[in-house]
């Protein structure tokens, strides 16, 4: 059964918009804050490559996970106290890395951080469209965007410092602290926005998920998304490993390189937020492919060639993060308006995707991982690959849709 609630209006709040930045730049934050981490906790408990890459990858998959739940009980139970239950968890994940002295309990602590973490974006851009509508969905996204990016391209220089200046530790105190701020701002400012809740139980929630995935065109938009973002960590992961391992370079200047990435995300999201609906969301997603297939090549071929530098590892990085924030406002809202009143489920499941392919590319990126450029090479031919390919599927569903219509 469907239980309407008034729709509270925050269209004209200033304090609102602010808030749903600040979630959306949680989940990057969480994720970001720990690349220049990485080598120092190798160091710290005696890991192997693939143990270290665990500590990254093991969070990203416990936030894939969580935005399914996050999502659909959104839709179940509202927005607001799944919203404050999140931030919550990870308040408490953070403590517990702060204090570890053991690479389980670090484990442990990352993880719930990182299903805490996982409400960030997928609660935002679902409060986003209560509140701005489907219309203005492909800017609202955008917007959120281009903050999940700033969370990206502001926390891998924090945490440099924190790491070179203090200690690792510091890195998951300061998560903490910024979660507090969060809740106290989210339990302030954010009511209520869901429409209605479904009351029917576990049932209905599997029936969403069948009737999303039921759709050719919404599996192939959250896999393009899902397919960027395994370049991106990809692409950070590797590039932590080479400027540490075979570069020499301290925590903090790979935080300055890796700047460049998350500005090309930025660039592109800004790019998405004004160009707006006056391009479809097939062409949008098939001309970043493209642009994310042209820097991939780029850089494959010079590393193979034998120039490692950090301009060869970040600045083609730049235009495949360029090329994602392109295409996730669009690939989202289109997702998102598969089925309307299952905005939260598929916002959910769009997150899920996109960590869980992020954690499983980066995680068989540290078991290749070698002390060379090669592994990286051969991840992001795969990524950049599948992305293309999935981004003509759209494109060709029109086709066939515009084909069978006229005949």
């Amino acid at each position: 059964m469907l239980t309407s609630l008034p729709q509270v209006s925050h269209a004209k709040s200033k304090t609102l918009p602010i808030m749903l930045a600040s979630l959306a730049l949680l989940g990057p934050f969480a994720i970001h804050l720990f690349f220049p981490v990485i080598p120092v906790i190798k160091s710290a408990f005696d890991l192997t490559n693939s143990e270290a890459q665990l500590s990254f990858s093991a969070g990203v998959f416990g936030m894939a996970f969580s935005t399914l739940v996050y999502g659909s009980s959104a839709d179940r139970y509202g927005r607001r106290p799944v919203l404050l239950v999140g931030l919550m968890l990870f308040i408490l994940g953070s403590a517990v890395a702060t204090l570890a002295v053991s690479f389980p309990m670090l484990l442990v602590g990352r993880l719930v951080q990182s299903l805490g973490a996982g409400c960030g974006i997928t609660l935002a851009r679902a409060i986003a469209r209560d509140v701005y509508g489907a219309e203005r969905m492909v800017k609202s996204i955008a917007y959120l965007t281009i903050f999940f990016a700033l969370g990206g391209l502001l926390s891998p220089g924090v945490g440099g410092v924190l790491v070179d200046q203090i200690s690792w530790r510091a890195v998951f105190g300061l998560a903490g602290i910024a979660g507090l701020a969060m809740l106290v701002g989210a339990y302030l400012i954010v009511s209520e926005t869901g429409v209605s809740l479904n009351k029917t139980g576990p049932q209905s929630i599997f029936s969403g998920y069948l009737q999303l995935f039921a759709s050719p065109r919404f599996c192939a938009l959250v896999l393009q998304t899902a397919c960027s973002t395994g370049t991106f960590m990809v692409v950070a992961t590797a590039s932590s490993m080479l400027m540490k391992e075979s570069l020499h370079r301290p925590a903090t200047e790979f935080g300055l390189y890796f700047s460049m990435v998350p500005i090309g995300f930025v660039t592109g999201s800004i790019i998405s937020s004004r160009i707006g609906n006056r391009m479809s969301v097939e062409r949008m997603i098939l001309v970043a492919s493209s642009i994310a297939l042209a820097a991939a090549a780029t850089q494959s071929t010079l590393l193979l060639a034998g120039y490692l530098s950090p301009l060869v590892l970040f600045l083609p990085g730049s235009f495949m993060t360029l090329a994602q924030g392109l295409a996730l406002p669009y690939a989202q809202a289109g997702a998102m308006a598969t089925v309307p009143r299952l905005a939260g489920t598929a916002a959910g499941i769009g997150v899920f995707v996109q960590n869980l392919f992020g954690a499983g590319f980066a995680q068989a990126y540290g078991m290749l991982a070698d002390g060379t450029p090669v592994p990286m090479v051969q991840m992001t031919s795969i990524t950049v690959g599948l992305g293309f390919l999935v981004a003509l599927i759209p494109s060709l569903l029109n086709s066939v849709k515009a084909k069978s219509g006229s005949s």
